[in-house]
């Protein structure tokens, strides 16, 4: 695969240079080089224990590679302070967790972590945006159904004004209505604000529906990248027994 050329249309928001990652004596990562384009949605997709979530984690700092190096938006992740880039890069996880109190107890953690203070108007705005009825700001936030907690989550992101998103399995429990509802909100940010968004899904129609560009990996390695065409069929072996169901 000639990565740059693969790469040249788009602007990187999301750059990988021979990343590896180790723990101990077990390889995860295995030498990635390649980038997520700006303002699309990738997909993130392979087998389990290919490597995604670490991936993932290392997009906004909460890990950092054993060999390589990441570039947001093309200055070197480990020459950001922690706050900013996970104020840059949020990330939502699969069952991400609710503090106890309201959605707008919720909603202001972040801000208040950075010692900031969230308006009502503000918190208002945010539900607005993410489609969560304003009568739920004062609501506890353990009475909500997984997509509310969701679309929280979510919420809780933005008010960092994140340009990218980068989401891990986040309608994995979630029922079929829940689950068209995070999806539509995801593809509204993504054609309203621009948001660049990075989404592992274990979901092959989830991820040929949603995504413009795809990441396919196996092993720890970045096998196949391109248009979401990619995943109808690739000349890869391992990639096309994966994309046929023959293993998960």
């Amino acid at each position: 695969m000639d990565e740059e050329r693969s790469h040249s249309m788009y602007e990187p928001a999301i750059h990988f240079q021979r990343v590896s990652y180790h723990v101990q004596d077990t390889t995860i990562l295995r030498d990635i080089t390649g980038s997520f384009p700006e303002q699309k949605i990738t997909v993130l997709v392979g087998p389990s224990g290919a490597g995604k979530t670490t991936l993932l984690k290392m997009c906004n700092g909460l890990l950092s590679p054993t060999t390589g190096e990441i570039y947001l938006e093309g200055q070197r992740v480990d020459e950001i302070t922690p706050i900013d880039l996970r104020r840059r890069a949020g990330i939502v996880l699969q069952n991400s967790p609710m503090i106890t109190g309201s959605v707008f107890d919720n909603l202001a953690l972040p801000l208040r972590l950075q010692g900031k203070e969230l308006s009502e108007e503000k918190a208002l705005t945010i539900l607005d945006q993410v489609g969560l009825e304003r009568k739920y700001l004062t609501s506890d936030s353990q009475n909500l159904s997984g997509g509310q907690q969701q679309k929280v989550s979510i919420a809780r992101t933005l008010l960092n004004e994140s340009k990218i998103l980068l989401l891990d399995e986040i309608t994995s429990a979630l029922d079929p209505s829940s689950l068209n509802e995070v999806e539509d909100l995801i593809r509204n940010l993504n054609e309203t604000y621009q948001i660049t968004v990075i989404w592992i899904t274990h979901n092959l129609e989830q991820a040929k529906r949603m995504g413009q560009y795809a990441w396919i990996m196996v092993d720890g390695k970045l096998v196949e990248t391109g248009e979401i065409e990619v995943l109808q069929y690739s000349e890869i072996p391992s990639v096309n027994r994966f994309l046929k169901g023959e293993f998960k």
